[in-house]
Order: structure tokens, then C-alpha cells, then sequence
């Protein structure tokens, strides 16, 4: 039986709760019609409380309840009368012990690891630091009054008529967005649900997307985060928000409803309404790290209530430290049963509560780090693999971290796809114009089977992109040739110095009209070769618009319209357009949108599904394939009705004619040509031989009917 224990009445209510013993599963909060369960796991605490507070009066404690422990570490209490919208906290007793990694103070109130909502406004203030390094005087404040609290949370709602669209993923088409930057500017959305999830749900942002052929929608980070406090001091945001606190509640400030129930609704209702358009809905999740940071960050929830089992350490011979394969402080123990469970714990609530479709892993590689480093079998991906549920799901990796052996890039297990860092990289330089790309262009078009097809994964393994929120947007990719990240506050030190981008002569906006054309034509090439390539195109939200962040590749910080779509780009309608024409084209070949990988062998009717051309008539040679001055090729593609012919010229200055296949019957037709301002032609036009492909363009025919 649990007790109560007043130990500050004056903040106490008169009243005290009636306690029961409680339960070790579910761990949270668990409303029942009769009050909530409360449970929480700590290996190497001695006590555990729970702090109850008036919704009405977030400041008040009401009562304190000493929880029992009970099997597998879990302490636990059932209290009478609490209900949905109860805020309360724990405070975990026991030894502060630094060198051993024991870092317990009761002095700070900790979210619940398990809280499905949040109440109080996410910022790093001076309150919430741990007493280790130089913030040893902080850790002596109780900071019970100001802290976040979690909320109880009702989990009902009518999920009827809700239809999980389940796209295959050789026919999707990812598009990444920020909850609030998509629509904070946008025209359709009525102002006062701007930049939240009910303004996702107008119907304005689903025309758009389905417009631009969008299957499935990747949200920025919506786990509740964390306003770094060296950030909020310069008057700036964790805007991406890649600094999660925890990993059940949708965080509070992109919700337009105040009620943290109706927050968690509000995040539902957006879901449903993406269902509804047929859009899948895919989060970017931050399981390899938390908000807490190094020993000095803040004592959030995990650091206070068993640091050595949710953190990865090493020992010096002095010491247990922080193992920092992340960048940001800590990583996950996804190695140790406790992290473990509360990541799967975490995604399937998002799945069967919240009905998402998918994830994207954040620095994917940390979290699949067993206790000696990164295996493909380690004890995260087996107990994914073998989870009737999670393993359904659409599972995307940024295939990287920072410590020993971090770029896997290939190295994930099925069922997973993979964010294709040399996709990017090798498709920039190749229309930049370096010389020698032919080979590995080629490959990545192909969908890397260099790269995935060693072992049986399909060609949908690589999510092939060109740009995402991390780097310079498509515009700036063009129109930059040095970073400009000034507005951060960091001298401009910070941010990718390899971008693999050009602008034409001028750096950054321009009213020459050559130069925008130029940049327009790279930017269309760019496009269309990500569309017209095998494996999974991955569009970033605004590059469809010509977004640009004025030469910012590292706009983390930036709530402002830096980083907000403008959908006032009335030069860009016109690629706007070139892009749902892309995605559209692509839908309806399946000889590109496809799961298998070309093989370029004679098929029993004499066929081959992909012929390398040289432009002259002839099929590439091996040394033309490794000719480092070799500039254009052709590729030919074998469809159910005919065939694709896809024409590449990356000189960066001069045209190059192409003697095109002879057919048996009938002509080419031109599809697009990047280097036309309209891109697409009309249907029936007749591409006639040699043709003349610019510099610096794709140009895309078909065998006439």
C-alpha cells in the first residue's frame, strides 16, 4: 500500500487521496473510471514520489504519494480520484554519487518518461539544471513550483471511418515538413490555426500536397522538446526540433487547443485528416538522445530517475561519462532493457493511439548500437523485427552517427529503408559538372544496387534525396556557393562546409534573367532525375515553391520566415507545375517506380530491361563508361508498352547531339526536356534525330504508340 507523505502543507490539499496498490503494466498514467494507475521503472532508486498538482493552479502541489516497488524495478500506485487532466511529477530519492553515474536529487520534479501531454512552456531555465560541472548551486532549488508537468491523459477517440492509406513503397513519395513552418505563411489557412496541427488538416495544405503527387508526409519532430537555455538567452528556438524530451507527447506549442487533452486530439484529428486525403503520415523520431544533454544540462525526467540505466556510459579509470556518439550530449541505452522497452513502448503508441504510418530514424545508428557497437541484429532491431506491429510499419534510417564506425550507409536489415547519403552527394556533383561521375551517377539512378542489392533488399531500400531541412534548400543549392549562417550566432562556423553547390556568378538573389534561367534549368534537372530514378524520391517541403533560406544550411534555430514556406513565389509557379507533372509521370511507369533493381541481362524474348547508350548510335563501352572527360549518356528503359529513353548532359557549357535508337515502328516522343522553360511537352510531340541535349539537362522520350 502505498503512502502519503506531506511534506510541504502548505502546498498541500486538505483533502488527501485515497491510495491502492498499484500495477508494473502499463507503465504512465492509465486512467480507469475510478482514479489512474501511476508507474514508473528505476533500477537504483531507494524511494520514488509522486507529486500531484491542480490543473488549475499548475504552481500547487496537492498531494504527494510514496510510491511502492514492485517487480522488474517498476514503482506504482493507484490513486482514487485522479483523473484525465491531473498534472503531477515524480521526484526519485537516492544516492548522488557522480563518478558512479548515480545522480538522484529530489529536489527536482521529473516528467513521467511515459507522459502523454505536457503542461508548462519547454525551455531550458536555470531551474531545471543537474548540480554537476558548474551548476552546482542550482541542484539545491526545488523546482517543483516552475517545472513541466505531465498530464494524465484519456486515450478514447472516435477513429471511426479512419482508413490507413498503405502505400506501397514503390508508388511513394515522401514530402518532409515542419508543422509550423508549412503553413505559418500559408494564404489557405485561416490565421488562427496557422503553424499548428489543425492547420495541416485544411483542406488548402491537402490540395497542395496531392497536387504535387505527395503519398506521405515526414514530420519534422513532434515528440515534446526542449528550448536549449544557450538558445532561448539569444533570443532564438530549437526550431527543428531535434532535442526531444519526451517520447509520448506531441509537443504543446503546435497546438492551437490550450487543453492538453485537446492538444493530444488535435494531433489525431490531423492525422485522420491526412488519411482521409490518402497521405500517409511518417514522424522523425529522436530516440538516440534526449534534451538532457551532457552532465550540464538539465534534470529533465531520465538523468533523475535511473541515469545509468537509460544512458550509455564508459569508465576512464575515474569516472563513468557520457558516451557521446551523438553530438548533443548523451545517448540512448537503446542496449539495456529499460530504453529498449521505452522506445518500442513509445512507437506503439504512436501507431495503435495515434494511427501514424511510419518513422524516420534520427542518427539511426546510435540507437542500433548494441553494447560493443553497430550490428544489424542487435537486441532494437530483432525485438523490431519480430513486433507484429512495428515491423508493418514504414521504418526509414539516417544511416550515420558520430561515433566508432558511424556511417552504415547499406547496413541496416530488412524491412528498413535508408535516407541515401551517396545518392545526394554523387547527384549534386554530377550536374554541378565534375567529371568522372558517369559510373556512379548511373548506379544511383539505378537505385544503388552497389549499395543494398548484396543482400536480398529491394530497390526501394534508398530513399533517394537531393535536399533535406539539414543543408541548403534546391534554390540555395544553386544559387550559394558559400554558406551564410550568420543569423545563428555562431560566427558561421556552424553548418555543412560541403555542399556540392554553385550560383552561377552571383551569390544568392539576382535579377539577371540568363542566370535564373540557368539556376531554374539545374534545379528541373536536378528534380527530374530524382523522379525519374529507382528507389523512393524524397521531396523537402518549399523546394516545389523555390524556398529559399537565403544561403542558411543550418536554419535549427530559426522560428521566423527564414525557415517558413513563402507561398508568394509567383517566379516559381511554373516549376511548381514541372514537379506534379514529375511525380505524376513517375506514378504511371512503373519500369521506374519499381521494387526491383535493373539487370541489363537478354530477358527469353531478347529484351533487356536498361540500355547504356553513348549518343552515337552505339552502347557504352567499358572504357567509355570510365572515360573521366565523358559527359552525357543515354539510358533506355524497357516498359510494358515500349520504352523510356532518358538523356543526360552535364557539360556545364556546351550542348551534345544525340543520334537516338531506331524503332521498328513508330516515333520518339518528348516527354520533358529540363532545358525548356515549360519542361513538359505536349503530348504527341515528335523528338527528331540527332537530338541536341543542353548543357546541363535531362531530357525524357518515349516510344510513340
Amino acid at each position: 500500500m502505498g503512502l502519503i507523505f506531506a511534506y510541504n502543507l502548505k502546498n498541500m490539499s486538505d483533502t488527501h487521496p485515497v491510495i491502492r496498490p498499484g500495477r508494473s503494466f502499463p507503465l504512465g498514467a492509465s486512467p480507469v473510471s475510478e482514479g489512474t494507475f501511476f508507474s514508473v521503472h528505476s533500477r537504483n532508486a531507494t524511494a520514488v514520489d509522486l507529486c500531484l498538482y491542480d490543473p488549475q493552479a499548475p504552481k500547487r502541489e496537492t498531494a504527494r504519494v510514496r510510491l511502492k516497488r514492485g517487480e522488474l524495478d517498476v514503482w506504482s500506485a493507484f490513486v482514487e480520484g485522479a483523473g484525465p487532466g491531473m498534472l503531477y511529477g515524480y521526484r526519485a530519492h537516492g544516492p548522488h554519487l557522480p563518478a558512479n553515474g548515480l545522480l538522484f536529487n529530489a529536489n527536482k520534479l521529473l516528467v513521467d518518461p511515459y507522459a502523454k501531454a505536457i503542461s508548462g512552456k519547454p525551455d531550458g531555465r536555470y531551474d531545471m539544471l543537474s548540480p554537476e560541472g558548474p551548476n552546482e548551486a542550482a541542484g539545491v532549488i526545488d523546482n517543483g513550483a516552475t517545472a513541466l508537468k505531465s498530464v494524465v491523459i484519456d486515450d478514447a477517440f472516435d477513429w471511426s471511418g479512419d482508413v490507413l492509406p498503405r502505400v506501397p513503397w514503390e508508388q511513394t513519395v515522401i514530402c518532409e515538413l515542419h508543422v509550423k513552418g508549412f503553413t505559418q505563411l500559408h494564404p489557405g489557412v485561416p490565421e488562427p490555426l496557422r503553424g499548428t496541427y489543425a492547420g495541416l488538416c485544411q483542406t488548402a495544405v491537402m490540395d497542395h500536397l496531392r497536387r504535387t503527387g505527395v503519398t506521405s508526409v515526414q514530420l519534422l519532430p513532434v515528440h515534446q522538446h526542449l528550448d536549449d537555455g544557450w538558445l532561448v538567452d539569444k533570443g532564438l528556438t530549437n526550431y527543428w526540433g531535434y532535442n526531444t524530451l519526451t517520447f509520448f507527447a506531441p509537443h504543446n506549442e503546435y497546438a492551437h487547443a490550450a487543453d492538453p487533452q485537446a492538444q493530444v486530439n488535435e494531433f489525431k484529428h490531423m492525422v485522420k485528416a491526412f488519411h482521409a486525403a490518402g497521405i500517409e503520415v511518417i514522424l522523425d523520431v529522436v530516440y538516440n538522445h534526449t534534451a538532457e544533454g551532457d552532465e550540464r544540462g538539465p534534470m529533465l525526467n531520465l538523468r533523475g530517475l535511473d541515469n545509468v540505466g537509460y544512458y550509455r556510459h564508459d569508465y576512464d579509470g575515474q569516472k563513468l561519462y557520457y558516451l557521446n556518439y551523438t553530438g548533443c550530449g548523451n545517448a540512448v541505452a537503446s542496449q539495456e532493457p529499460a530504453a529498449l522497452r521505452l522506445i518500442l513502448d513509445s512507437m506503439r503508441y504512436w501507431v495503435q493511439e495515434m494511427h501514424v504510418d511510419g518513422f524516420r530514424f534520427d542518427l539511426a545508428v546510435t540507437t542500433g548500437r548494441g553494447r560493443t557497437g553497430f550490428h544489424d541484429n542487435s537486441a532494437f532491431f530483432a525485438a523490431l523485427r519480430q513486433d507484429p506491429v512495428l515491423s508493418q510499419t514504414k521504418l526509414i534510417a539516417e544511416p550515420w552517427d558520430l561515433g566508432p564506425n558511424g556511417y552504415q550507409v547499406g547496413g541496416f536489415p530488412e524491412p528498413w529503408r535508408e535516407l541515401n547519403g551517396k545518392y545526394r552527394d554523387t547527384v549534386r556533383k554530377f550536374w554541378l559538372g565534375d567529371e568522372g561521375m558517369v559510373p556512379e551517377f548511373a548506379k544511383r539512378v539505378c537505385g544503388s544496387e552497389d549499395i543494398y542489392g548484396w543482400r536480398p533488399r529491394p530497390a526501394t531500400t534508398s530513399i533517394n534525396f537531393l535536399t533535406s531541412h539539414d543543408g541548403f534548400t534546391l534554390h540555395d543549392l544553386v544559387s550559394y556557393r558559400e554558406k551564410h549562417n550568420e543569423a545563428n550566432g555562431e560566427d558561421n562556423r556552424d553548418g555543412d562546409n560541403s555542399n556540392h553547390s554553385l550560383n552561377y556568378g552571383v551569390e544568392g538573389a539576382t535579377d539577371d534573367p540568363e542566370i535564373k534561367a540557368l539556376r531554374l534549368r539545374h534545379r528541373r534537372s536536378l528534380m527530374a532525375t530524382m523522379f525519374c530514378s529507382v528507389g523512393v524520391p524524397f521531396l523537402t517541403a518549399g523546394d516545389e515553391l523555390g524556398r529559399t533560406q537565403r544561403g542558411n544550411n543550418n536554419g535549427y534555430c530559426q522560428d521566423n520566415e527564414l525557415s517558413w514556406l513563402s507561398w508568394a513565389n509567383g517566379d516559381d509557379e511554373g516549376f511548381q507545375a514541372f514537379v506534379a507533372r514529375l511525380a505524376a509521370f513517375r506514378h504511371k511507369n512503373d519500369a521506374i517506380a519499381r521494387a526491383a533493381f535493373y539487370k541489363g541481362k537478354v530477358d527469353a524474348f531478347g529484351d533487356r530491361d536498361v540500355v547504356w547508350l553513348n549518343g552515337t548510335g552505339g552502347i557504352m563501352s567499358r572504357d567509355e563508361w570510365h572515360d573521366p572527360k565523358r559527359r552525357s549518356f543515354g539510358a533506355m528503359i524497357r516498359t510494358q508498352d515500349g520504352a523510356l529513353l532518358l538523356l543526360f548532359n552535364n557539360d556545364p557549357h556546351q550542348a551534345s547531339e544525340f543520334v537516338l535508337p531506331g524503332l521498328e515502328q513508330g516515333n520518339w516522343w518528348l516527354v520533358f526536356d529540363t532545358a525548356s522553360p515549360e519542361g513538359f511537352a505536349e503530348e504527341g510531340t515528335t523528338a527528331a534525330g540527332p537530338y541536341a541535349v543542353q548543357s546541363r539537362a535531362l531530357v525524357c522520350l518515349k516510344a510513340a504508340p
